[in-house]
């Protein structure tokens, strides 16, 4: 019932003028500002700190994050009208020439990236140039929600690996074909993580877009989609950064680890609005950690 309901939601949306749907995301942005008063509370806490801004200042940014937030998900319902054709006139890619030379290496691409601004559509700015993307993505507590979600990501080309089956697997086989392999590295990750100072406190960190890397030899690009004031997206592509092999395999990957959650935070540090304050990215503490080794086998040689 929920799936029905969800996409007949989105055939709805899709009829809706642009401009009047972002009018909407304000609007219901703000509801949702007023009525969830936990997780704004929560990224209200957050925010402070980590930004060093005073409860009205952070009070003010995390309303407008909810904002963006709203219309994120409802260009999310919007996603079956993006294409090939179209695409320009809702995002500009800076250095696009990025990406395309790091996939000609043949040995895939990891796209680092997060929670930040429309993060689906950071897909579309690649699948609807051409180039085959993958991700793996958590599955919702709820399965009508998964599958409607599923259905419009397959709209844009997206292939998307559901962790809890065999996404690992299904991951190094896109790799090796040479695909675009997406991360969303600032969840929490848990004890087995890398533990790392994000945005001021010790924070578990993924380490699967550095063991990816050093086990494909893929270049890691980091990538980001932000919302500008003109209303359209702007993909921005950064330098590669690659694995480091000092013979210390641990070491290497931390290290790698580090210069990727640098840059996530500066990328939040400089658009505070986009970014999802309230998940629970602190959520493990330091004493929680389990010690792990994250030595890979190397990918043969030819």
């Amino acid at each position: 019932m929920l799936y029905r309901t969800l996409m007949i939601l989105s055939k709805i949306i899709c009829l809706m003028p642009y401009g009047l749907l972002m009018a909407l995301g304000r609007l219901l942005g703000n509801l949702y500002y007023l009525l969830i008063k936990k997780q704004r509370n929560r990224a209200i806490k957050q925010m402070m700190p980590a930004l060093c801004v005073s409860e009205p200042e952070a009070k003010a940014l995390v309303r407008e994050s909810f904002v963006n937030l709203a219309r994120n998900m409802l260009e999310i319902m919007y996603m079956p009208n993006l294409n090939s054709k179209n695409l320009s006139q809702y995002i500009e890619i800076d250095h696009m020439e990025r990406m395309e030379s790091a996939l000609a290496e043949g040995h895939g691409v990891v796209v680092l990236t997060g929670h930040i601004g429309t993060w689906e559509w950071l897909s579309a700015a690649f699948t609807l140039n051409n180039m085959p993307t993958t991700a793996i993505a958590k599955t919702q507590p709820n399965a009508d929600y998964t599958k409607a979600l599923n259905e419009l990501r397959s709209k844009i080309n997206m292939e998307i690996f559901s962790r809890g089956t065999s996404e690992l697997l299904m991951a190094a086989k896109a790799l090796k074909k040479g695909k675009i392999l997406g991360f969303l590295a600032d969840q929490d990750a848990g004890p087995g993580g890398a533990f790392i100072d994000f945005l001021g406190k010790t924070a578990s960190t993924p380490m699967g877009p550095a063991v990816f890397s050093r086990k494909y030899n893929s270049p890691v690009l980091p990538c980001f989609i932000l919302r500008q004031k003109s209303g359209r997206h702007k993909v921005v592509i950064g330098e590669a950064l690659r694995y480091e092999d000092t013979g210390d395999t641990d070491k290497d990957l931390f290290n790698l680890t580090v210069k990727m959650t640098r840059i996530l935070e500066n990328v939040i540090r400089e658009n505070p609005t986009q970014w999802l304050w309230f998940q629970k990215r602190w959520n493990t503490a330091p004493d929680m950690q389990k010690t792990k080794h994250h030595t890979v086998k190397a990918q043969d040689k030819p």
